[in-house]
């Protein structure tokens, strides 16, 4: 066995091993105590690098595979990776893992479950690489992120490429043929922060640009609903596209004829619903006067 490949089964390996653990109730934090890293370093580690490099081994070379992976992170070395991964696998061996709880019995999780792994076969429309559009929280930017459909064996997988460069990650649900969510994580794991977005599916084969609505959270951590343009750049899903696509913010007077219309639509009043924490509650129709006041200032 060459080096090439012993470095791609070890690296799977201890994605695979990782995986277990948390499939079996171990926390990240537990992980990595248990391996003497930082929980930031694991999680970019379990939800991006390791992922992503078994991805793209599968079309690329390894080398090249594991410095497009890294790319994505900053916390991680490539000589440091491949040093250690031997001993954190052996490590994580000797790991006990968490007693599997009982089969899950709710109805509705079940069947929330079950739509999540039969959706993937029902995104072919709209699988593929978008740029998304929407209003900065920041500033009166137009906000650019590109963003991934992926059909996988039993999900969707959904990516963003934040403004500000951060790689996250998602699933996504189709009810219908009309309406497809998406939810996906803001932070990195183990914290969660959750992004939901409704997107309208128009009745063509292959559309062009997906409308809808997200919620997430502004930086004191109120909820926030916005409008957003999807515009499809490529049917491919392939992850280094994706990864290699450019995000960021743009200033009103720097966008092209084809961005004005899409900031047009994203970052208008009424584009945006905002709430705000209301101080000294009274738990009356008095706490809604005084938000609507204080999101006005």
């Amino acid at each position: 066995m060459n080096q090439g490949n012993e470095q791609k089964d070890e690296l799977q390996a201890l994605y695979l091993k990782i995986e277990s653990l948390r499939n079996n109730g171990v926390k990240m934090k537990e992980i990595a105590d248990w391996l003497d890293i930082a929980p930031s370093v694991l999680s970019s580690l379990y939800t991006t690098v390791l992922p992503n490099y078994i991805e793209l081994s599968k079309t690329h070379p390894e080398e090249e595979a594991l410095d497009s992976a890294l790319m994505t992170v900053n916390n991680i070395s490539k000589k440091r990776l491949l040093s250690q991964a031997q001993e954190m696998l052996l490590r994580l061996k000797d790991m006990k893992e968490v007693p599997i709880e009982p089969p899950i019995n709710d109805s509705s999780i079940l069947r929330l479950m079950d739509e999540i792994r039969q959706s993937a076969g029902k995104v072919e429309a709209i699988k593929g690489i978008y740029t998304s559009y929407s209003l900065s929280s920041s500033s009166e930017h137009l906000k650019m992120e590109p963003f991934l459909i992926a059909p996988r064996e039993d999900h969707v997988r959904i990516g963003r490429i934040s403004a500000y460069g951060e790689t996250q990650w998602g699933f996504g649900i189709m009810p219908d043929p009309q309406n497809f969510h998406c939810m996906l994580n803001e932070n990195q794991a183990p914290q969660l922060t959750l992004v939901t977005f409704y997107l309208q599916i128009p009745f063509f084969k292959s559309p062009r640009q997906l409308r809808g609505l997200y919620i997430g959270q502004d930086y004191n951590r109120n909820p926030v609903a916005r409008r957003i343009l999807l515009v499809k750049e490529s049917e491919s899903t392939g992850m280094e596209d994706f990864l290699g696509r450019a995000s960021g913010l743009i200033a009103p007077g720097e966008l092209t004829p084809e961005q004005q219309a899409y900031y047009d639509y994203t970052c208008q009043p009424g584009d945006c619903i905002k709430m705000c924490t209301v101080p000294s509650l009274h738990m009356d129709e008095s706490d809604l006067i005084k938000e609507k006041k204080m999101l006005a200032l």
